[in-house]
């Protein structure tokens, strides 16, 4: 507050002056106006009396009006300030702007989505290519060309689900079902075209499961097949054991062991040395040392014929993998809904 100017014009102001921190937004607006407006303001009339005072009374004057001035001028600045700052805290409401921010949440490739992604790019560096085809299938593709007998469980409606519809075109016709597997796909291929055939199959495949730790009703499904002249049990195992050295480490130890599958004779599992406990044995390999990933097996001579291929000049392996499975022994996952319930802190943890 400047000190009293001995000219009543001014001295006036001082106790408008002490007032404008209580006046609210539309009051100092009009109280700036009316002392400071650049036609009517007080001050602005004060300042153009000036040139009529003598020479002697104008420079004290004119230093006593800018004090007044600059004061009026800081005192309504500050209060506008502290005005936007009221309105500010009003709009937040009682938030405490001193608390952390929230922290947004980060998108992140899913880990089934990933394995998927480095299993395509192992088998693609092999010469595989990417074969895709319809999710609704009938009997003979999905069974039937495979080599399962009219009577194989698989058939049952308690392990396929079977869809209400007329039935699809197909060898034999057939009932329409959620293909269990991604093997139709392969069948397709070699009616497609003559070997040399060498295909990587991923895509959705349902099963009549329930959902538990270790089950899904549709889940993720990855496989595999080749065919051309003098295609051994040594290739296939080749294969399979380049791919699991890529995919896990460098020194993995993996192991065969003897299996059956219709569509394929011999048949074999493939193991892979447990990465959590190092072959050690643990409750999450069942205190083997070992960890099952793919089913495999020389192609079927049966599905050759059924394709139209000559089984006396080729021959051909075949493997199938679930991606789901695989991300769980990766990661230590021991249940494998936890990977399909959007839990985002873990698909970020494991998607960094």
């Amino acid at each position: 507050m400047p000190e009293p100017t001995g000219y009543p014009i001014l001295d006036d102001l001082l106790p408008r002056l002490a007032r404008v921190e209580e006046l609210d937004a539309a009051a100092l607006e009009n109280e700036h106006i009316a002392v400071l407006g650049r036609k009517a303001g007080i001050l602005t009339a004060a300042s153009k009396q000036i040139p009529t005072l003598p020479p002697e009374e104008r420079r004290a004057f004119g230093a006593a009006v800018n004090r007044v001035k600059a004061a009026f001028e800081s005192a309504v600045e500050a209060r506008r300030a502290a005005l936007a700052e009221a309105a500010r805290r009003a709009e937040a409401g009682a938030v405490d702007a001193t608390m952390p921010a929230r922290r947004r949440w980060s998108g992140a490739e899913h880990p089934i989505s990933a394995t998927m992604r480095e299993v395509g790019e192992i088998f693609r560096g092999l010469g595989f290519v990417v074969a895709t085809g319809p999710e609704v299938e009938s009997e003979w593709y999905n069974f039937h060309a495979l080599n399962f007998p009219p009577n194989h469980p698989a058939l049952d409606m308690h392990d396929t689900l079977y869809v209400d519809g007329a039935p699809l075109p197909g060898a034999d016709g057939g009932r329409q079902l959620l293909r269990t597997h991604t093997s139709p796909v392969q069948v397709r291929a070699l009616l497609a075209q003559a070997p040399p055939v060498r295909i990587l199959v991923p895509g959705m495949v349902y099963r009549n499961d329930p959902f538990d730790p270790s089950h899904a009703p549709a889940f993720q499904q990855i496989e595999g097949l080749v065919v051309d002249e003098g295609i051994t049990f040594v290739d296939l195992k080749a294969t399979l054991v380049h791919f699991a050295r890529r995919l896990f480490a460098a020194d993995v130890r993996t192991r065969f062991r003897p299996s059956f599958f219709p569509f394929t004779e011999p048949s074999a599992e493939m193991d892979v040395e447990c990465q959590l406990c190092r072959g050690g044995g643990c409750p999450a390999c069942k205190g083997t040392g070992w960890m099952e990933i793919l089913g495999c097996g020389m192609v079927h001579p049966r599905v050759l014929e059924n394709c139209g291929v000559d089984a006396e000049r080729y021959t051909g392996f075949a493997f199938g993998m679930g991606p789901g499975r695989m991300t769980m022994l990766r990661h230590g996952i021991t249940d494998i809904r936890t990977l399909y319930q959007g839990d985002m802190r873990l698909l970020t943890q494991l998607g960094a």
